[in-house]
């Protein structure tokens, strides 16, 4: 899918190219290339001169050539986005090119993106640019306001988090708490424990792109002062997943806690089962050895005396038992 956005009355409007004559009739700012044919990929290279690299979107690319510039002048960034899924849970890569001199518009540049599905931030920075005028001048902005948009994302995933967890934690420090829930409880743990550090990592890698825009020079006086601003949202968000990853820690020990005490629950009801029938089954023994004397045959209460004695074995130590608190 291709779209390119252009820039009216200081709005961004989106619009999606079916053919090269189509593309022809714009003058855009940024290029959105999302899961691109080898078609549209012609279409860009005849319209813009510009060549997608091939491992553009790999994910096995070194860390250190994720960040760098063209002789040509052209800026190449690669940086992860996060996806909020509460099925599958991810961070996107998309591949930058940042493009300032483009003949088609000289003035702005043009930013291309390339990317294999959706990025929830794409969607959240195209609403934001139609409501609010002025907010993109030119290709740079729209760079700098998808980083600053990812922090604010970054930033209402750890505030669900945290709705989640204190949910989650009354759960976990119910009495009542059975085996079931605790288990429930445990899996939220470690999905919220997943999730928070992949907002740590996207944390990271979109810190490190905005210090490259910085080192680039490339900004101007105003853009510098929002790269600067989007480094102290990010920073901000340090502490948070500090803190929640602190909380998730607690409450995955308070959960462990809570499911080996109920398991030892169990283990004690059979430890206090069969040291009550201990003495029972010595009785039982006792009588049944094959001695020249039985009680059983040789006398008249044997019996009686021997099941008496088996009862009278077993309640006793339940009584002691229940004397030191054991059975509660």
């Amino acid at each position: 899918m291709l779209n390119v956005f252009t820039l009216a009355n200081g709005r961004l409007f989106q619009e999606e190219i079916e053919s090269l004559e189509e593309l022809a009739r714009f003058k855009p700012i940024w290029v959105d290339l999302e899961d691109p044919t080898l078609e549209e990929r012609r279409w860009v290279k005849q319209h813009f001169g510009l060549s997608i690299p091939e491992d553009a979107m790999d994910e096995d690319i070194e860390e250190s050539a994720r960040f760098f510039e063209e002789d040509n002048g052209e800026l190449h960034v690669r940086s992860d986005f996060l996806i909020d899924d509460d099925e599958d849970p991810r961070a996107v890569r998309v591949a930058f090119i940042l493009n300032e001199h483009n003949d088609t518009l000289k003035s702005r540049g043009v930013l291309f993106s390339i990317h294999d599905e959706d990025v929830p931030v794409f969607r959240l920075l195209r609403m934001r640019a139609r409501r609010m005028p002025g907010l993109i001048e030119d290709a740079k902005d729209v760079l700098l306001m998808l980083f600053d948009a990812d922090a604010e994302y970054c930033a209402d995933t750890l505030e669900d988090i945290y709705d989640e967890i204190e949910t989650v934690s009354k759960k976990v420090l119910d009495s009542n708490a059975s085996d079931n829930l605790l288990s429930e409880a445990l899996s939220a743990i470690a999905r919220h424990e997943d999730m928070s550090g992949r907002i740590r990592r996207n944390v990271m890698d979109t810190r490190r792109a905005v210090s490259f825009m910085m080192r680039s020079r490339m900004l101007s006086v105003e853009q510098f002062e929002d790269a600067r601003q989007i480094l102290r949202d990010l920073d901000s968000l340090d502490s948070h997943t500090a803190f929640l990853f602190d909380k998730i820690n607690f409450l995955m020990d308070a959960t462990v806690g809570f499911i080996n005490i109920n398991q030892n629950k169990i283990i004690k009801i059979f430890s206090v089962a069969s040291v009550s029938l201990l003495p029972p089954t010595l009785v039982a023994s006792s009588y049944g050895m094959n001695f020249d004397f039985m009680p059983e045959l040789k006398w008249h209460y044997g019996y009686p005396l021997a099941l008496a004695l088996m009862v009278l074995s077993a309640v006793l130590p339940m009584l002691y038992f229940r004397k030191r608190g054991w059975l509660r």
